[in-house]
């Protein structure tokens, strides 16, 4: 038997008393939920089944959270999106990755006002890449694009960002040819991105507040007055806002490759942590701003906690989306056309799963067969193995 792997879950169960005596008031209900679905994940709370291998050896497997914010819960939500993404790739040479980031002041608005922001970010977001696109003296064609939000940063702190993958190129104003970039390393000029995007959001975000879309308390409540809410625009107004077009991908392989390790991701995974020792969690973390260079960094546990709750979104929250000719409502028809007027590629193979073998004679392979509720799997003296399903 490996020996146990720190987890997140584990920062939960042994510190929740601590956690929940500073910070049970003021937690949402979407973090209270996730919080405990966290804790039970994979445990008798939850309760599981029994499978077998044919070749005798039985397994009790605790039942998975299905929370989107659990670490231990993304394998097989991943695999179900990645399936269906397969379908909707194009058959171009290159695809672009463009990151669109809130500066500090405006993020740390998210903190209490989460849904409303986030919504604003993606509208500005996507009506900038929409609109510079569209525009001859660019591209001058209608794009479709994919985009994920990310709120935070390597060290959990709040750090709202959007990565877009956008296929090179777009369908002509006519609808009768596919427009490529002028250049296959170069997509759309960043500054002006920027730019627009920093116009767009403080527009949106303006209108919000004068229709009372926004609560503010605690050190924030100051912004409730219009003259300090305004002021705080007035600032972010007068700085640069990132937009980052990283190097582009390859075709449409390279990009399923990408996406299997960056979508339905949380803020920070269970292989990142290093260690619990007196109430410190250790873990690791990607400093970009000194050349990316990794390092560790430890946290009192009820703080580690407190971090990665921030992250949790609110219910009903879509954090992909899609835009342009991808966009849920004409995405089908749009596609169609796209494939009719770009040159065809092979089919992209993706192989099958190799099936679950037995662990102990490396033959046997795996069948259902009982479910054991919450009761009965306590009384289970063996580790439970993970749920895969």
């Amino acid at each position: 038997m490996s020996e146990h792997r720190l987890e997140v879950a584990d920062v939960f169960r042994i510190h929740e008393d601590d956690f929940l005596a500073q910070w049970r008031q003021v937690l949402s209900r979407e973090q209270r939920k996730a919080f405990a679905d966290i804790r039970d994940c994979r445990t008798a709370a939850l309760g599981g089944h029994v499978e077998q291998f044919d070749c005798g050896h039985r397994v009790p497997v605790y039942n998975s959270c299905a929370n989107r914010s659990c670490p231990k819960c993304q394998a097989a939500a991943r695999a179900k999106w990645l399936a269906e993404r397969e379908e909707e790739l194009l058959p171009v040479d290159t695809y672009f990755h463009v990151v669109f980031t809130l500066p500090q002041e405006m993020a740390h608005l998210a903190l209490q006002n989460a849904r409303e922001v986030y919504r604003i970010l993606f509208r500005a977001a996507s009506e900038t890449l929409l609109t510079i696109a569209a525009d001859p003296q660019h591209l001058g064609a209608e794009i479709g694009f994919l985009a994920v939000l990310h709120t935070w940063g390597q060290n959990l702190h709040i750090h709202p960002h959007i990565h877009c993958v956008v296929p090179a190129g777009g369908i002509g104003k006519d609808g009768s040819r596919w427009i490529a970039p002028r250049k296959s390393s170069f997509f759309l000029p960043v500054k002006v991105l920027g730019c627009l995007f920093r116009k767009k959001f403080l527009i949106y975000l303006k209108k919000a507040f004068r229709k009372g879309k926004f609560r503010f308390h605690g050190e924030l409540k100051a912004l409730a007055e219009p003259s300090a809410f305004a002021a705080l625009c007035d600032k972010a107004d007068q700085r640069k806002w990132v937009v980052y077009a990283k190097r582009p991908f390859g075709g449409p392989e390279q990009v399923l490759k990408y996406l299997a390790r960056y979508v339905q991701r949380v803020a920070i995974s269970n292989s990142r942590l290093l260690s619990l020792e007196d109430g410190r969690v250790t873990f690791e973390w990607k400093d970009y701003a000194d050349g990316n260079l990794s390092k560790t960094m430890t946290l009192d546990a009820v703080e580690f906690i407190r971090r990665f709750l921030l992250h949790v979104l609110p219910s009903g929250f879509v954090r992909i989306r899609h835009f342009g000719f991808l966009a849920n409502r004409r995405r089908a028809e749009k596609l169609a056309l796209c494939r009719s007027l770009l040159p065809a590629r092979p089919t992209i193979q993706t192989g099958e799963q190799e099936p679950h073998l037995c662990p102990i004679c490396k033959a046997g392979r795996l069948v259902f067969i009982e479910i054991l509720t919450a009761e009965a799997l306590a009384c289970v003296p063996a580790p439970m193995t993970a749920d895969t399903s």
